[in-house]
């Protein structure tokens, strides 16, 4: 009676076993694919796609943009993007772009900041007045002899 128990209890615990959602890569959508002109440096492709996922050293004038998308352990996206350079300039590029991304669902209006508080400033003593000049000597008078 006992094993039998068991086994329904590893069957049942085994069917719970969350699966997480995974992205990797670079989510490269048609409007920054857009944006890709012919003779452009490498620092402005990467300025509009980010840093490419592979980098190869065999293939030094290709970029590849990788993006996968995987849920509850099911693949929903996978897209693959290649950047060429000839002469380290936009040569061309080959491959699927994502959709655009839709619009957050959860439009909150965020508190208006608060201000830090102040530190009171220092009390400050009263500065005494400036003490009164000593009154001049009296001028010395002859002697009568």
């Amino acid at each position: 009676m006992r094993i039998p128990a068991l086994i329904l209890c590893a069957t049942l615990a085994a069917a719970c076993v969350h699966k997480i959602d995974v992205e990797q890569g670079n989510y490269v959508t048609q409007d920054l694919v857009d944006q890709l002109k012919p003779g452009m440096t490498r620092a402005q492709v990467k300025g509009i796609l980010g840093t490419p996922l592979l980098a190869d050293v065999f293939h030094a004038n290709r970029w590849d943009y990788y993006f996968d998308n995987a849920k509850a352990g099911k693949k929903l996206a996978h897209r693959k993007l290649a950047v060429f350079f000839q002469d380290d300039k936009l040569a061309s590029w080959t491959g699927d772009a994502n959709p655009p991304l839709p619009p957050p669902t959860n439009l909150q209006a965020s508190p208006p900041p608060v201000a830090a508080p102040q530190p009171p400033e220092p009390a400050t003593a009263p500065t005494p007045a400036p003490a009164p000049a000593p009154a001049p000597a009296p001028a010395a008078t002859p002697s009568a002899k």
